[in-house]
């Protein structure tokens, strides 16, 4: 099926993104139409072209730069289609690129305005393709639908009010025919929520927020919405107001698994960080939810840190994956616990650390699926009517910027393994009264982020999930920020902040080639075929949360450089 669409120089037709292409793009070695490298999230690739034996020989074929002063943190996963390849990068730019030359074709440049208020960087995780159409999100909160050939604007959508805190930095999800978007501003006091749109047009088809109390919305054609029942029960877990401003941002987006037919997204800390002021559960932050993809209804819901109050968050990705005859996700959140639930219906498989030091819990109870939590290690409730006045200081482990943030482990079905960029860090934390207002950071909390051994802070893992073990690690001195991805050809590829894309032996965590980019990896890498050649793709600029909010460990690298580029590797002749 072909949509034209008209560019001087360039090939006129663009093959359209359908629905059957994108349930199969895990599979199809000549695209990458998602996030995720397929809606599961597993960023495995069946590639075998590059692989534990030849992968030295691998070696730059192009790469462009995103040019400007705007660079900062380059976090984004390109997508290829159709000779093409789409990528987005720092303040809320897009691009894309001849695949075979590396040259640009297009750029699209959102004009932001002054009062953008992002929480960590002013970076962007990608973009997703449907019919002619690529589409993203942007940090003053707006989706924005590019024609893939010529850049132009085919829709523009606001999603809601920038200067209330709410922005977007997630790649849209594409399930079912429908695009679907959360919301970045948890910081800041907003309520977050998941939408579905049509994704030719822009127009609403439902709304679920994520926070218990707000009611849903589905639309008809015309716009005119109906209610569709209220988020779990007002106050039952909720103490007051302050689930009006609870946060639960959705601000990583979410999987889709189209065995179960539904969607899971990661919901971010509750607000404020001061648990003290909102006993109870507060549902549904930091909790994984599944959505039926239709209607938005809430299928189930796990919580992982019931009345976070170290800004844990549970916004993570949940990786659906077969074991054992069923089909699972696994998920590895900033509490420092790896979670694998029924995908069907979130009950409890299995829980364990996947870091060495865990404060704030013994263990998860996997009769309840609750934590055993450690009361001695919840910062202290600040003295009442006391100006300035704060709680006792606790140390936590992990830090708030947790024992996995926004880069995206891999699962590989060939080892059954998940290959997960881990942190060790603690902080100290104390609690500070908070009252909300709009715009402003809504946190109830100071902490000092730092690191827990000498001679490391990130580790690459390879986990079994059945059992709990930690198969092989990989130790670096500075965190890791960027993705992973893992192939076929008995590989797993990542990045570190020190400027390296590395390739490791998938069984064995045998480094076997390394590539430096000139600027720190924070971003997960790509692979795909193109006639009868296996290319890799990263993109590499330093930045993200870890600069601005690290503390002692930001110091740790302050003397990376900043930088905004992709790189693309094929093996060299020998």
């Amino acid at each position: 099926m072909l949509a034209l669409s008209a560019l001087s120089g360039a090939q006129a037709a663009t093959v359209t993104v359908t629905d059957a292409m994108l349930a199969n793009t895990a599979k199809e070695p000549k695209s990458v139409l998602s996030f995720g490298m397929g809606t599961q999230g597993q960023r495995y690739s069946p590639l075998t072209q590059i692989n534990t034996k030849n992968v030295g020989r691998l070696s730059a074929a192009w790469s462009m730069s995103f040019g400007g002063e705007k660079q900062r943190g380059q976090e984004s996963q390109p997508l290829i289609h159709d000779g093409k390849m789409f990528v987005t990068a720092s303040y809320s730019r897009i691009f894309a690129v001849d695949l075979k030359t590396g040259s640009k074709l297009w750029k699209y440049e959102h004009r932001l305005p002054d009062g953008i208020m992002p929480c960590c960087d002013v970076v962007n995780r990608g973009a997703a393709l449907y019919g002619n159409l690529v589409i993203f999100g942007t940090l003053d909160a707006q989706l924005v639908a590019l024609d893939q050939t010529t850049g132009k604007v085919v829709w523009k959508e606001k999603i809601d009010d920038y200067a209330a805190g709410y922005s977007m930095t997630a790649a849209p999800l594409i399930a079912k025919g429908l695009l679907l978007t959360g919301v970045s501003g948890g910081e800041f006091g907003i309520v977050g929520r998941v939408e579905a749109r049509d994704p030719m047009t822009g127009q609403l088809v439902w709304v679920r927020p994520t926070v218990e109390g707000h009611m849903g919305y589905r639309y008809d054609k015309e716009g005119n919405k109906t209610e569709t029942g209220i988020s779990g029960t007002t106050n039952k877990t909720w103490p007051g107001d302050l689930w009006k401003t609870g946060g639960a941002a959705t601000w990583m987006g979410g999987t889709y698994d189209d065995s179960t037919g539904l969607a899971y997204f990661g919901t971010g800390n509750p607000a404020p960080w001061n648990s003290h002021l909102r006993p109870g559960d507060n549902l549904f932050s930091s909790s994984t939810v599944a959505l039926d993809v239709g209607t938005g209804a809430i299928k189930w819901a796990y919580q992982n840190t019931p009345n976070d109050s170290w800004d844990f968050d549970g916004a993570n990705e949940f990786v659906t994956f077969d074991m054992d005859g069923m089909r699972y996700g696994g998920k590895a959140d900033r509490n420092g616990f790896f979670y694998v639930l029924d995908a069907a219906n979130g009950k409890l498989k299995n829980a364990f650390p996947f870091v060495r030091k865990i404060t704030w819990a013994s263990s998860i109870d996997l009769k309840t699926g609750r934590p055993n939590f450690i009361a001695a290690n919840r910062p202290g409730n600040p003295t009442k009517g006391a100006e300035g006045a704060k709680g006792s200081t606790v140390f936590a482990a992990p830090a708030f910027l947790g024992a996995k943030n926004q880069m995206p482990m891999a699962y590989s079905p060939q080892t059954k393994l998940f290959y997960v960029p881990a942190n060790e860090w603690g902080m100290d934390i104390w609690n500070e009264p908070i009252s909300y207002k709009k715009g402003g950071a809504y946190l109830g909390a100071g902490f000092t982020i730092r690191p827990l051994f000498d001679d490391y802070i990130g580790a690459l893992r390879a986990i079994d999930p059945k059992s709990g073990k930690i198969v092989w690690e990989i130790k670096n001195n500075a965190p890791l920020w960027g993705g992973v991805m893992s192939t076929a050809g008995g590989l797993v590829f990542y990045g570190t902040p020190e400027g390296f894309l590395k390739a490791v032996d998938a069984r064995t965590g045998k480094q076997l080639w390394k590539f430096q980019t000139g600027s720190g990896v924070v971003a997960p890498p790509v692979t795909w075929q193109d006639g009868d050649t296996q290319y890799v793709a990263v993109v590499s600029g330093w930045g993200g949360a870890v600069p601005l909010w690290g503390g002692e460990v930001a110091k740790k690298v302050n003397f990376l450089e900043q930088g905004g580029s992709v790189f693309v590797f094929k093996l060299s002749k020998g």
